[in-house]
């Protein structure tokens, strides 16, 4: 490697994000980029560093002999970055009173409601700011020190960052049919057809692995709708069902069935992520603990 040559950031955190993770698709899913273009990233790292860092095979990936030696300097020096960061925020905000938190368009107003009172309740006075964002932007604004903590469905693995779940919720299905409120087992659900959200706010990335992971299949609708508002409307137009978590419903008359996984409700859980190297580390904490404490 020619000294005058330097290493991408961006490359470096994607190797990272793979010998945790141990899958491409995984790392990939964590920091919302395609897998092919997490692999060229990668793949010029390597040219970089003038040997591989990884081995695919059947089996999954593992560490060239070359990577068990590169790979925990990438991580001790990824970890001095992020601490620069969170360094100079703590010297330049010294008097720093709010927690810049990031919620998904999926959490209930219920959480967030939860999640404020924490707030007030934390031995230090503090204002909570909230961000509504897509699942994208806030892993980018968690990683980028913009945000310091952000509630978020599990479904997607944040490497380095400490997890708390906080809540879990049932799923049901709003369905064309306002006569029909029996529950309906995930195996049937296989012979519906879902009308979808664009994949932002971890909804139809809940939705597609549910389906995945018990080999049903999932027939989708070939359009998407933009707010769970609009997959209301258009179930009652009979284009098809909608999976959403019960407090999306806009009203409990609107007509669902549970959803059930052999006689079990299905659920979606929903996480606290942060950074435990932040200046609030330990408010933090506290707040994604009595989050998951009162969790119904």
């Amino acid at each position: 490697m020619a000294g005058s040559e330097r290493l991408n950031l961006e490359g470096l955190r994607y190797a990272q994000a793979v010998a945790e993770t141990q899958s491409f698709s995984a790392a990939a899913r964590a920091y919302g980029v395609t897998q092919p273009a997490l692999s060229n990233g990668i793949a010029k790292l390597e040219e970089r560093l003038g040997d591989k860092l990884f081995d695919r095979s059947p089996r999954g990936v593992t560490r060239t002999a070359f990577g068990a030696r590169i790979l925990p300097l990438i991580e001790r020096a990824l970890g001095a970055l992020d601490a620069v960061t969170a360094e100079a925020r703590r010297l330049t905000e010294p008097g720093e009173q709010k927690i810049r938190m990031g919620v998904s368009p999926l959490i209930g107003s219920l959480l967030i409601a939860r999640a404020f009172s924490g707030v007030c309740e934390l031995p230090s006075p503090r204002d909570l700011v909230l961000r509504e964002a897509n699942m994208q932007d806030l892993r980018e604004g968690l990683l980028a020190g913009e945000l310091d903590i952000i509630l978020i469905p599990a479904v997607a693995a944040m490497p380095r960052f400490e997890h708390r779940v906080i809540d879990v919720e049932s799923i049901v299905v709003v369905t064309p049919d306002s006569m029909d409120d029996a529950p309906l087992e995930l195996e049937e659900a296989g012979k519906e057809q879902f009308i979808l959200v664009p994949d932002t706010c971890g909804l139809t990335t809940f939705t597609t692995q549910l389906f995945q992971a018990h080999q049903v299949p999932l027939r989708a609708y070939p359009g998407e709708a933009a707010s769970y508002q609009v997959l209301e409307d258009w179930t009652k137009l009979g284009l098809g069902s909608a999976m959403v978590p019960r407090s999306k419903l806009t009203s409990p008359d609107v007509p669902h069935r549970p959803l059930m996984n052999e006689g079990r409700e299905v659920q979606i859980s929903f996480e606290a992520v942060w950074n435990a190297d932040s200046p609030l580390g330990s408010d933090l904490l506290r707040l994604a603990d009595g989050l998951a404490a009162a969790r119904r």
